[in-house]
């Protein structure tokens, strides 16, 4: 195949990917507004929500405090939204894969701790108290999920005995990880739901210091900002998929769509539980996190470790 004949593949692909990723992202959004919707006592379903605070922000002039630094102001708020894209280029939809890397497991850890980074310069560059307070307690809350997450995956790279995310899902044929691996999908979901700054996760943007991070945010801003949370949600969801759920694996639909199903599913559990799950202090969380989360997760490690090389 010649290099330009690559390209437009590679190019078409990518396009493919990033729109499943928003179809993904506009689902989640539509299906919070459903539920924030019900939770006040409204009969209607919903969906005008997220519509209309789309239209909302668009219409709204971007406010820019005094002394801001705006250049790290807007890469913090459209951070996320990129990261979300980078995250779901070594997710395989079926056989299909934007970018097959060796080290594709590597490269999702590389990309969740930019979520630190952009959710802090959000929270630094409006040069606002409140944001500022928000930002801290985001890297608050990072301390304790940080390293149970990649430790998590350290348990299906393990067990398949590669790095390469195809080859995880490839080697849950027999049986998907998530099975005998549950401590380490649960340390995962934590982990997906926090670098969206999502349920639990959230007093990064509480109401007490008036929306942290996302307190002097405006109009398009906000939007990128807002839009960003539910791509890194949506990505994780995905990414879940390849590591624990078997991938493609499932029968009668072809396995693209089995993925497309498994990740709706997963993601749709997310944006329920967002109302269901009470906010955690960053406190309270790095101390379980470090003292319950983080052994629980090495000792998975340790069980799969042997029963790996046991089986080899």
């Amino acid at each position: 195949m010649s290099d330009s004949a690559i390209t437009t593949v590679s190019a078409g692909w990518a396009t493919v990917a990033a729109g499943l990723l928003g179809l993904l992202a506009i689902a989640a959004a539509m299906l919070d507004g459903v539920l924030r919707t019900r939770a006040a006592g409204a009969r209607s379903l919903g969906l005008s929500v997220p519509v209309g605070e789309v239209a909302r922000l668009l219409r709204q002039r971007r406010r820019t405090t005094v002394a801001a630094d705006r250049l790290l102001w807007r890469i913090g708020g459209a951070g996320l939204l990129v990261m979300a894209l980078m995250i779901i280029t070594v997710v395989p939809l079926d056989r299909w894969t934007l970018v097959d890397l060796d080290v594709g497991v590597v490269w999702f850890n590389a990309m969740d701790v930019l979520a630190w980074a952009f959710v802090w310069l959000t929270g630094w560059g409006a040069n606002s108290a409140h944001s500022l307070v928000g930002g801290y307690r985001f890297l608050a809350h990072g301390l304790g999920y940080e390293l149970p997450l990649m430790f998590a995956l350290v348990a299906p790279a393990v067990a398949a005995s590669s790095l390469n995310v195809g080859a995880v899902a490839a080697a849950q044929d027999d049986l998907w990880f998530v099975v005998w691996m549950p401590v380490a999908f649960l340390a995962y979901c934590l982990g997906a739901v926090a670098i969206a700054v999502w349920g639990p996760f959230s007093p990064a943007l509480g109401a007490d210091i008036a929306g942290g991070v996302t307190a002097e945010l405006s109009g398009v801003d906000r939007l990128l900002f807002v839009g960003g949370r539910y791509a890194v949600l949506a990505a994780g969801a995905a990414f879940a998929v390849p590591m624990f759920l078997g991938g493609g694996a499932g029968p009668l639909l072809p396995g693209w769509a089995w993925v497309l199903v498994k990740t709706a599913a997963v993601l749709g559990v997310f944006v329920w539980l967002r109302r269901r799950l009470p906010a955690v202090r960053p406190d309270l969380f790095m101390e379980f996190g470090w003292v319950v989360l983080l052994p629980a997760v090495l000792v998975q490690d340790l069980i799969v470790a042997v029963i790996a090389v046991g089986s080899g």
